[in-house]
């Protein structure tokens, strides 16, 4: 997938919400306050990290930190692995989840990134049918401000978010079609789509 976030990349095989409309009683425990809240503090840290001036590498290392504290990465990771994943031992799973971890920080902080100079601010933030969706704006330099959203909700007993859509870019059904394609290259090898993945991103 292109890794540019713009007008130009939009996902058009699946639609959002195509990946988590049935994720049952995970927002039980939350609220939209406590989702938005959680978003803030996300994004606050997010924006202190594209606006630091320090290398790509340590941007890279701040956005794997700011993931896995304030996403669901297990959930994420397993949800682009799919069925592939059922049955696979804990070793090979855990392996898997480190590996997508550090990837997907790479993949989203190249995005995020292009927003130097910029910043997101949440703007609202609204119950769906099993979690809570906060909707943000990012503020670029010299382009049109377009909406990022992020779905929130509490299945681990953590509020946490799973989902990030960017400009029509679903992060959950894109890393599906990506991950299943890289295994499907690896005829379906957990293992080696692991390896893949530390150099991926």
């Amino acid at each position: 997938m292109d890794s540019k976030l713009s007008r130009r990349h939009v996902i058009a095989a699946l639609p959002a919400g195509l990946a988590f409309a049935a994720l049952p009683g995970a927002a039980m425990a939350l609220n939209v306050a406590e989702a938005r809240a959680l978003i803030d503090r996300a994004i606050g840290e997010v924006n202190s990290v594209i606006n630091s001036g320090t290398s790509e590498a340590a941007m890279f290392k701040s956005f794997e930190a700011i993931f896995v504290r304030y996403s669901d990465v297990r959930y994420i990771a397993q949800s682009a692995l799919g069925p592939a994943g059922r049955g696979a031992p804990a070793s090979v799973m855990n392996a898997y989840v480190k590996a997508f971890q550090g990837y997907i920080s790479r993949k989203y902080g190249r995005r995020f990134r292009e927003f130097i100079g910029g910043k997101i601010v949440v703007t609202d933030a609204r119950p769906l049918k099993s979690f809570y969706e906060v909707i943000s704006v990012a503020h670029l330099k010299g382009q049109a401000p377009f909406e990022v959203r992020w779905h929130v909700f509490n299945k681990s007993g953590r509020d946490l978010f799973f989902n990030i859509i960017i400009e029509g870019v679903n992060m959950l059904a894109a890393e599906r079609t990506e991950i299943g394609a890289m295994l499907d290259r690896r005829h379906g090898d957990i293992a080696a789509l692991t390896a893949d993945l530390k150099s991926a991103g």
